[in-house]
């Protein structure tokens, strides 16, 4: 029989130790030992001991592998299959993220209903009954005659109803409330959603099954358990969007078949999310008058470009530090592009508080904002309108150089399908042989000239 052994694990990266300790030795986080009871000798499968058989390994060369198109398999909403980089792949395995009631179990929900009437789809819930889930179905006007419903929350029997019904599509809702039969960990902790994850793994890869699992975030926004568990998924999806506004962004962080970084949209109705095939237009206040402090950015999401409005407000300072405020933008780069305008242009913030706001609750991680953020602090510094039919783009550099952004060209074409007549750019963006009719485009190289330009 098995002796019993405690061990402490890091709830932060995983690491285990034979003694509780205060602070991990391996990724330095405080009081994230948490006590564990494994086995010291398990005959778990995964432990057995192969040395020696190599009999279904085979040697061969890149150029004799066969590649061939990976089938795709539509979701059902087009938004996610645009995130999922065309469909799901038989055999991949999607991790989706989010905070509570952002929508996550709804967006599962709605998918796999619509699949149901195309293959057999298996939908497990940990965390609800079945009679939850089906008043939420009936809420939303779902059909529900061809999905298969499982509560269970033990890996071990849960293979074993899916080995016996054999489903194409298979979602896990959500792994933190699996456990497995080989630990006697509790549910949720690092060890277990390791394990369980494992599991589900193989059996999708093994079985060619798509396969869903939903996963809690922590309160800084980040998928809560071990760091491995985003390393074993194909995809990554983060399900993000302010609880008071009824849009909702998935966005993928890590994607095996397709782009990162890609987003899809969705609006919260009382029928559940509904795809926006158009996000530019909801992103775009359309002030009745200009107004001081607005620029419009056209950033580049995935695969398609994307019109957002950036916001600034500059206001006097009666502290002794100056605040630094961002929504949606990064706050050490907000501080570096202020110290650039006040070297290059010789306009100075030091005494003043500055917010940076970008509208709709988008976050914008790429350099192409750091123009339109520059150009509308100093709209509020100075209190001058900008032109409504204005658009710009551009990196900013430490030397005042406006560096180029990538795909220059489909983002005035964006801009100028949605009625805008000026764009400030950088002047590697410009193809003087493919210029865009009605759009009046101003090339700039360094900031000095884009101030300049208004």
């Amino acid at each position: 029989m098995a002796r019993e052994k405690i061990t402490y694990t890091c709830n932060q990266c995983g690491a285990q130790s034979p003694k509780w300790a205060g602070q991990c030795g391996d990724c330095g986080a405080w009081n994230s030992m948490s006590e564990s009871v494994t086995s010291k000798v398990s005959t778990h499968p995964r432990f057995t001991s192969y040395a020696g058989d190599a009999s279904g390994s085979q040697l061969e060369s890149l150029s004799d592998v066969v590649c061939t198109d990976q089938e795709r398999i539509g979701s059902g909403l087009n938004e996610l299959d645009r995130v999922l980089g065309g469909g799901l792949v038989p055999g991949s395995v999607t991790l989706i993220g989010g905070d509570p009631g952002i929508g996550k179990s709804t967006l599962l929900l709605q998918s796999l209903a619509v699949l149901s009437g195309r293959m057999p789809t298996l939908y497990v819930t940990g965390e609800e009954s079945k009679q939850q889930v089906s008043m939420r179905a009936h809420r939303l006007g779902l059909p529900g005659d061809d999905l298969q419903l499982l509560t269970e929350t033990s890996i071990e029997r849960m293979l074993t109803i899916a080995s016996r019904e054999k489903p194409k599509i298979l979602a896990v809702d959500s792994i933190q409330t699996v456990f497995t039969d080989a630990l006697q960990s509790a549910p949720g902790s690092v060890a277990q959603v390791r394990e369980s994850a494992a599991q589900l793994v193989r059996y999708a890869k093994q079985t060619n099954t798509s396969l869903f699992l939903v996963g809690h975030v922590t309160k800084e926004g980040t998928l809560a358990g071990p760091r491995v568990l985003e390393h074993m998924v194909d995809t990554v999806l983060y399900f993000e969007g302010e609880s008071s506004s009824r849009y909702r962004v998935i966005r993928a962080i890590k994607n095996r078949f397709g782009a990162v970084n890609e987003l899809g949209v969705f609006a919260m109705t009382e029928k559940g999310l509904r795809e926006v095939s158009n996000p530019s237009a909801i992103f775009l206040s359309r002030h009745d008058e200009p107004v001081p402090g607005s620029v419009i950015l056209v950033t580049w999401e995935g695969s398609r470009p994307m019109l957002v409005e950036v916001q600034a407000l500059v206001d006097e300072s009666h502290a002794a530090n100056p605040r630094r405020v961002t929504l949606g933008l990064e706050q050490n780069r907000l501080a570096m592009l202020l110290a650039v305008l006040h070297r290059h242009a010789g306009i100075a913030m030091y005494d003043q508080d500055v917010f940076a706001n970008v509208v709709g609750g988008v976050r914008v991680s790429e350099t192409a904002s750091d123009l339109p953020v520059l150009l509308a602090i100093l709209s509020s510094f100075r209190n001058q309108n900008l032109p409504q039919d204005l658009v710009c783009f551009g990196e900013v550099g430490l030397a005042g150089e406006i560096r180029p952004v990538p795909n220059g060209q489909e983002r005035i074409r964006e801009a100028a399908k949605h009625g805008f007549k000026k764009a400030i750019v950088p002047a590697a963006n410009v193809n003087k042989k493919d210029m865009i009719e009605g759009m009046e485009i101003i090339p700039v190289h360094r900031l000095s000239e884009a101030i300049d330009s208004l």
